[in-house]
């Protein structure tokens, strides 16, 4: 099976960070995005990053900067359509979405989310907890060709993003979390605390 393409959603305001990138702030002295990236490269063809505002911030990376197509901050379905749509345009079947503030999600992450893919090709990331499941909806694997699908969807006012993938029969690939929540992610500067930790676990 050939490798999906990437995109890395980094298109959110991190208000409750202070604003700003949270891709760039530092994690075991090297920023978010850095992680994020040596992760999800080996696992992909290639790799876009949504972002809004000016790209040039991300110049040194090298990496294509996709902004989001719908207005008004509409949330990580929208950065997910503009991963859609940049890999319809390279070609491609498939992409990964994996969120910019999560540095330690699985290094298996793509081949675990196409073995659970549903009939139409979507699968979403998942951990369990006893009986229940926690659904990761930024970590998903996204057919290109429902991205039309999603464009209405979106302009309808949809912002949920699994009451769509559950209208399209969405499978789920469940992580564990042993030691930690490989999906943990950061929202505050607390939470760079807590990642200095998990960063010597890895």
């Amino acid at each position: 099976m050939s490798l999906p393409l990437g995109v890395i959603l980094a298109g959110g305001q991190a208000t409750r960070m202070g604003g700003g990138d949270k891709g760039l702030r530092e994690v075991a002295g090297k920023p978010l995005l850095d992680h994020v990236i040596a992760r999800l490269g080996p696992q992909v063809g290639d790799i876009a990053l949504n972002a809004n505002g000016d790209p040039a911030r991300f110049a040194a990376y090298g990496l294509p900067v996709v902004a989001d197509s719908l207005p008004d901050w509409p949330g990580p379905l929208a950065g997910v359509l503009a991963g859609m749509d940049w890999a319809a345009a390279q070609g491609a079947d498939s992409v990964v979405s994996v969120a910019a503030d999560t540095p330690f999600f699985p290094r298996d992450l793509i081949a675990r989310l196409q073995a659970a893919a549903g009939p139409s090709g979507l699968a979403l990331a998942a951990t369990r907890e006893g009986d229940k499941l926690w659904r990761h909806p930024t970590f998903g694997l996204w057919p290109v060709a429902l991205r039309n699908d999603l464009r209405a969807a979106l302009l309808g006012g949809l912002r949920k993003v699994v009451l769509w993938t559950d209208q399209h029969g969405a499978g789920s690939a469940e992580f564990g979390t042993d030691p930690f929540d490989p999906f943990f992610n950061i929202n505050t500067p607390e939470d760079i605390a807590v990642a200095e930790q998990f960063a010597g676990q890895v």
